[in-house]
Parts: structure tokens; C-alpha cells; sequence
């Protein structure tokens, strides 16, 4: 049989339900395992108040128990034991705290467990690891269900632009996501209450956004780079092309006598870093000859290489 619940949160039986409160509050951020990992004795302590408090945090239980209608762990009490209404520890009478009542009368402030945890462990202790402590007997509870965890596959131009796409977890369900503008990889989107449903409430939807491989632009950071293909007589003789980027295609001026190699940088077409500042786009030309064959480039290199006898330094 457990413990009196005023002496497990240690409590006089006249206290106040802020008194109760702050009490539990005290005692579960001392015992929380998420605070003891691995510390067995911690775990059943934080258990005892939890059970404390499930019986003098409810209105009706808190009443039932002063009343000797409960015991400590909220079972039934034979009529007559230690007097007609009469509580096992002599708690028949004594002042039942100023608690809301769900009949309908109003003593007090009603107490809610699932904010009361969040503010006790700061929000973090819900993970995503099963749904929080006290899932077994003893009467420990979960403040709040699980969080869930997804992965989202976004286009370059999607982390870019940002959107909305839906992502679908395992459970069957589907959420419709917005993806921020300059969104990066590896950043986590958390909807809440999205996630499994506990006593205290729904977890957390937890997303991953990862940005898929692009087939032009290569990721440095939030640098990005593409080769940037040029006919022969625009890298001799200088001359503007049409280059493309995540924002749309641009005019690009390719200066006379560039080689191969050569980077062109536009400023701002990159990704967006932590601060939602875009870096740039490297645009390396890869000085290309026609698919096809041309007789007069063929009579014009021939003769330049007879003329001109031309060797590319090997570094």
C-alpha cells in the first residue's frame, strides 16, 4: 500500500493547492529520470509523488481520499474502518485544499498535468523515445505522448523558395508542411501536437528536412557550383550566354580568351545560410566543341596549329 500522499510530497493536510503544486513540482524535477538517468531509486521516488499527487492534484480524488472514500492508491475503502467516513490515516474532515471540484462547484484553480510537467522539465523531456516515464504501474504518468519523428526529401529550389509538401508517417497519417523560405539541410521543423496522443496531451511532429543531390548545381556550404559549358568562339572572343540558376536564367558575360576551368561567380544565387543570407553561385566553364563535326573549325585549327605551334603549360 502506498504511502499517505501529504507525507510522500510533504505536505501538512491543510496545505493549500499552490502548496501541493509547488511541492510535486520540487520533488519531480529532483527525481525525473530524464534528470537520473539509470538511478533506480530516483525512478520509484519519482513514482511515490507522481502516485502523491495523482490523488491530491484531482479535485474529486483529493476530496474522496480527505474523505476516507480512497487510499492512498486510489482503491475503494470498506465503509467503517477507523469510523463511518472516516480516512485510514484520520483524514476524515480535514479541509479539502480549494481544489475545482468536476461537480460543477468551484473551490479553487483546476491543475493541469500536462503544463505542469512542461514547466517543470523545460519541455525537453518528452523525446521522441516512447512516450515519456510512467507508461507502467505505480501510478507515474507521461506529461505528454511522444514526439514522431519524419524525414522530408525537399528540392534545392524547394530550400531555396520555400512551399508547403506533405510528408506521411508511419502510423498512416499525413501533414501538410511549410517549408520556410531558405530553409537548410538538416534543419528539423517541429508542428506541435502533431505528435502521439498522451494523458497530458499530443507530442510533437519532429521533421528533418534533407535537400535532395541536384543534377546542375554541386553544394559547398551554402556555395553552389555548376559547370558552365561555352562554345570555342565565345571563350576567344569573348560574349555573353544564357547560365541558369536556382532563381531562373540569367545573361552571363563570358570574358574574351577564358579557358576552361575559369569561374564565374554570381552573388546571391547560392543557399541561405543560419541568418537567411544567400551565398553565391560558382559558374565554371567547360570550353565545349560541337557534337557534330565542323569542316571549318577543323581547316582553322589545322591551320593555326601549323602556324602557330601552340603547347598548354602542365602544371
Amino acid at each position: 500500500m502506498a504511502r499517505d500522499p501529504y507525507q510522500e510530497l510533504g505536505v501538512s493536510r491543510t496545505a493549500t493547492p499552490d502548496e501541493i503544486r509547488k511541492a510535486f513540482r520540487k520533488l519531480a524535477k529532483q527525481f525525473h529520470p530524464d534528470t537520473n538517468p539509470g538511478n533506480k531509486a530516483a525512478e520509484d521516488r519519482f513514482k511515490q509523488v507522481s502516485a502523491a499527487f495523482d490523488i491530491l492534484g484531482d479535485p474529486a480524488k483529493k476530496k474522496k481520499f480527505d474523505a476516507g472514500e480512497i487510499d492512498a492508491d486510489g482503491r475503494e475503502t470498506t465503509r467503517g474502518f477507523g469510523g463511518a467516513g472516516g480516512s485510514p490515516f484520520g483524514g476524515g474532515g480535514f479541509n479539502r485544499g480549494g481544489f475545482q471540484s468536476r461537480g460543477g462547484r468551484d473551490d479553487g484553480p483546476e491543475i493541469d498535468l500536462g503544463d505542469l510537467f512542461g514547466d517543470i522539465l523545460g519541455r525537453g523531456a518528452r523525446g521522441g523515445g516512447g512516450g515519456g516515464f510512467g507508461s507502467g504501474s505505480g501510478g507515474g504518468f507521461s506529461p505528454r505522448g511522444a514526439d514522431v519523428k519524419a524525414r522530408l526529401d525537399i528540392d534545392l529550389e524547394e530550400a531555396i523558395r520555400g512551399g508547403k509538401k506533405r510528408v506521411a508517417f508511419s502510423d498512416g497519417r499525413t501533414i501538410d508542411v511549410t517549408i520556410p523560405l531558405g530553409a537548410q539541410d538538416g534543419q528539423t521543423l517541429r508542428l506541435k501536437g502533431q505528435g502521439s496522443p498522451g494523458r497530458g496531451g499530443q507530442g510533437d511532429a519532429l521533421i528533418e528536412l534533407a535537400i535532395k543531390p541536384h543534377p546542375v548545381y554541386r553544394r559547398e556550404g551554402e556555395t553552389l557550383v555548376m559547370d558552365l559549358p561555352v562554345s570555342v568562339p565565345d571563350a576567344v572572343l569573348g560574349g555573353k550566354i544564357e547560365a541558369p540558376t536556382p532563381d531562373g536564367n540569367v545573361m552571363l558575360a563570358v570574358p574574351k580568351g577564358s579557358n576552361s576551368g575559369a569561374t564565374l561567380r554570381l552573388k546571391g544565387r547560392g543557399l541561405a545560410d543560419a541568418k537567411g543570407k544567400r551565398g553565391d553561385l560558382l559558374a565554371k566553364l567547360v570550353v565545349t566543341l560541337p557534337d557534330e563535326p565542323d569542316s571549318d573549325l577543323e581547316k582553322f585549327a589545322q591551320a593555326w596549329r601549323d602556324q602557330k605551334p601552340y603547347a598548354p603549360k602542365r602544371k
